[in-house]
């Protein structure tokens, strides 16, 4: 009976642990945001094109949709301008190949023709694996309370 149970703890325990480690296609997929965000950041026209599907899909907080030539446009243009992106509380979830990817996003935005604006969101992505690379596929941000 004794081994029965120390084989039961040791078996929940590794069930346990296993769910805090990160597969290696979450971890592709945190690196892919975070090169994303520094892209906006930079406004980095050929990183941008890169990390983003040609399907992509861009829905702001404010209700516009972008594809991905709008999206590369208004970010190079300085139309879109964001000068610091936070992240927190980020989740991924993958599936085959495909990944769903939520987080908070802390900001400010310098847009043209604007004053500077800090900016609170929380953001939904999907990002797809094609050919042994993750692409945002799609986008949408939704304003949180300041």
């Amino acid at each position: 009976m004794m081994k029965k149970t120390l084989f039961a703890a040791a078996l929940l325990l590794l069930t346990s642990l296993s769910s805090f480690a990160q597969s290696a296609d979450e971890k592709a997929v945190g690196n892919a945001v975070e090169k994303l965000k520094n892209a906006i950041i930079a406004a980095d026209a050929p990183a941008l094109d890169k990390l983003t599907s040609p399907l992509l899909s861009y829905g702001h907080s404010n209700g516009l949709l972008e594809d991905k030539k709008e999206f590369i446009r208004a970010l190079t243009s300085g139309e879109s301008h964001f000068t610091k992106i936070d992240l927190s509380d980020q989740t991924i979830s993958v599936s085959g190949d495909l990944a769903i990817v939520r987080h908070k996003l802390i900001g400010d935005t310098h847009n043209k023709g604007k004053d500077p604006a800090p900016v609170k969101l929380g953001v939904f992505y999907v990002w797809q694996k094609t050919k042994g690379t993750w692409l945002l596929l799609g986008r949408q941000a939704f304003k949180l309370p300041m």
